[in-house]
């Protein structure tokens, strides 16, 4: 479990590091190189920390929510509760927060820290991977706006710098109108993902204009391969169903699940079955 530290964050001359701006946090953060500190519902859980936390819960910058004409821009401190009750959210983000654990944990946990723990598993950062969403990264030096693609990197892995905190996530606003969202999990609450699955879908005038799909729990990273879906991007319905076969066969050979508790084999299938389900219902759909 984490130490005492949890409670009483202390920095070098044995003060809270509760910065009430992002400017402080960032000077913080570059003096103490502490563990940003949100929600804490990843956290709590680790093994034993020896460095202070940087609590971010006080810092106003990390909490807004607004749109411009091409994203929707998240603040990295959002709760997944106040997600679900913002009628401004999109439904896929919506839906997804949840099916995210129990209440309690939706009421702590925050976007950016379920992006940022880096987990295969993580239902929103599934969603954002599937939405081609960019994160924005900030340091006392500047800041960055990367493809969340480029920011997952492994189990536990970022790129993000130990000077750098995510402040804000971009989330396209296109193509999100036709979706689906499926967890599949041991049990239908409190449920941590055997497999999920995102999809997005577009046609217009019979003509695909855009297919994304991403899965979680699967390998080291969410899984997502734009070549693959870009077989079918252009084509008519009838052209896709000639080619379904070899779009389902190019992710047959994409997705290599790793060992766990579940078999690599049914995680896999899995993967397949809602794909191919996920295509069929949409090519139908479009007719």
């Amino acid at each position: 479990m984490v130490n005492s530290m949890v409670q009483t964050p202390k920095g070098k001359e044995g003060d809270t590091l509760a910065p009430k701006t992002l400017e402080a946090a960032l000077a913080s953060l570059a003096q103490e190189g502490a563990i940003p500190y949100a929600g804490g519902t990843d956290l709590m859980v680790a093994e034993d920390e020896r460095r202070p936390f940087l609590f971010l819960h006080n810092i106003a910058e990390l909490q807004g929510f607004s749109e411009d004409d091409e994203y929707y821009r998240l603040g990295a401190g959002l709760t997944y509760t106040r997600i679900m009750n913002d009628k401004r959210m999109p439904a896929l983000l919506v839906e997804a927060a949840s099916q995210i654990a129990a209440p309690a944990i939706r009421n702590a946990g925050t976007i950016g820290g379920n992006i940022a723990n880096a987990s295969p598993k993580a239902d929103s950062a599934l969603v954002l991977v599937a939405t081609d969403s960019l994160v924005r990264l900030v340091s006392a030096a500047g800041e960055r706006v990367i493809p969340i693609g480029q920011f997952l990197v492994g189990r536990q892995k970022t790129t993000r710098r130990p000077d750098e905190l995510l402040v804000e996530i971009l989330m396209p606003k296109r193509w999100l109108a036709d979706y689906r969202f499926t967890k599949v999990g041991g049990r239908k609450a409190l449920a941590i993902s055997r497999v999920s699955f995102a999809g997005l879908f577009a046609a217009e005038s019979g003509v695909i204009q855009h297919l994304a799909l991403a899965f979680g729990a699967v390998e080291d990273t969410i899984v997502r391969r734009p070549q693959i879906d870009g077989l079918l991007i252009g084509k008519s319905v009838e052209e896709a169903r000639a080619l379904s076969e070899e779009w389902l066969a190019a992710w047959d050979a994409a997705i290599t699940p790793l060992r766990g508790r579940v078999s690599a084999r049914y995680r896999k299938q899995v993967c397949l079955n809602l794909a191919a389900a996920f295509l069929k219902s949409r090519l139908e759909s479009t007719d």
